[in-house]
């Protein structure tokens, strides 16, 4: 009867033999793949040789099938392997191209020049990663320190999901928070007498008008969308005869392809939204007056393509003025619209519809404020200006 062979990870009996200038230790290992092979180490001495051999087999065990990492690659090869994940993810349309952009930016900037050379099995520690992100809150912000422990955490998590680690160390840092925000994040809605002032002002300031800002804010006004969404519509998404917009894309950009359409970040972010009648006829007169309603964007940069969200909200910055609505960016007026359809006395349910919230917990939380979304919110609308 045939010897049984020997158990996955496992090795024989550790064989020596004196050398002309030393010692050789050779053992027979059984591989992951089942392939038995000799392993061997020299030494000065016959004990230098076993232990070195002892050592190469015990980091040996713990690698797995086919695996490309063991806790002793460097976390800079590492990273590049979960990069490479997180760009498929983004291919298959699973993950945004902003992510992608904002994790390699953390990556290079940040994180690789602490780490790529350090082992990810032992070198790699949770008193170097807590150092390092206390460190980076200091210096560079909470925000910063926040990517920067997610890019951490998916680089070793990957190195988990390959078994070349037991655990994730970044599970075992701190908790990264700020100062505790008071209210809706410091966000209040614009009341009936500063929007009117609010569109009178921008009216008048010629930059504002170049830039569409009158009839953005109206947009914005009167749905409730985020500026990138707002941004993203083109007219082969509004119907001025039933008085309705599809939401279904934001407008991003993306390193080495410029302004994107995206679809948005969920289900729940695409909707179709009913406009109040003063919005119908504001959009009546820029199909009207437009060189090319039918083929792009209802608010369009200068030569009729995608407009930057950024450069938007720094004009807006720039035309808001320093008294009164300093206070004021692209999000206020989601804030408003959902102040306004809040004391219309509409639904949680209805206004998270309206804002593309997968939970009406979020929207009372945040902004109080699903795809079918009621026509009292266009109703409750009429009133805005």
């Amino acid at each position: 009867m045939p010897r049984p062979p020997l158990p996955i990870g496992t090795h024989g009996e550790i064989w020596t033999r004196e050398l002309e200038g030393g010692w050789l230790a050779l053992v027979k290992f059984r591989d992951f793949d089942g392939v038995t092979r000799p392993v061997e180490r020299r030494g000065r001495s016959k004990a230098a040789a076993v232990r070195s051999l002892k050592a190469a087999l015990s980091e040996r065990g713990k690698r797995r099938p086919g695996a490309e990492i063991s806790p002793d690659s460097r976390f800079g090869d590492v990273a590049k392997k979960w990069l490479n994940t997180v760009e498929q993810r983004v291919d298959a349309g699973d993950r945004s191209p902003t992510t992608l952009d904002q994790y390699r930016s953390v990556l290079n900037k940040h994180v690789m020049p602490a780490f790529a050379e350090l082992r990810i099995g032992y070198e790699v520690t949770v008193p170097v990663l807590e150092a390092f992100l206390q460190a980076t809150r200091t210096h560079k912000g909470l925000g910063v320190a926040k990517t920067a422990r997610s890019v951490l955490s998916g680089v070793l998590g990957h190195a988990v999901r390959h078994q070349a680690l037991d655990r994730n160390p970044v599970r075992e840092t701190s908790r990264l928070e700020g100062r505790r925000k008071r209210g809706n994040s410091g966000r209040r809605a614009l009341t009936r007498d500063e929007r009117i002032q609010w569109l009178a002002q921008l009216e008048a300031d010629e930059k504002a008008t170049r830039w569409d800002l009158p009839d953005l804010s109206r947009f914005m006004l009167a749905t409730g969308v985020r500026i990138g969404e707002a941004l993203a519509v083109y007219w082969a998404d509004v119907d001025l005869d039933d008085g309705v917009v599809c939401v279904d894309f934001n407008v991003v950009r993306v390193k080495g392809k410029g302004l994107i359409r995206k679809s948005t970040k969920t289900e729940y972010g695409e909707r179709t939204l009913p406009l109040p009648s003063w919005a119908v006829e504001m959009l009546r007169k820029r199909f009207i007056e437009a060189e090319k309603p039918t083929d792009g964007p209802v608010f369009p940069d200068s030569l009729g393509g995608l407009r930057d969200p950024s450069n938007t909200r720094r004009v807006l910055r720039e035309t808001r003025g320093s008294a009164g609505f300093a206070w004021v960016t692209s999000h206020a007026f989601r804030k408003t619209a959902a102040t306004i359809l809040d004391e219309a006395g509409l639904t949680a349910r209805l206004i998270a519809d309206q804002l593309g919230h997968s939970r009406p917990s979020m929207t009372q939380d945040v902004y109080m404020g699903r795809k079918a979304v009621s026509r009292e919110t266009a109703d409750a609308m009429e009133d805005v200006i």
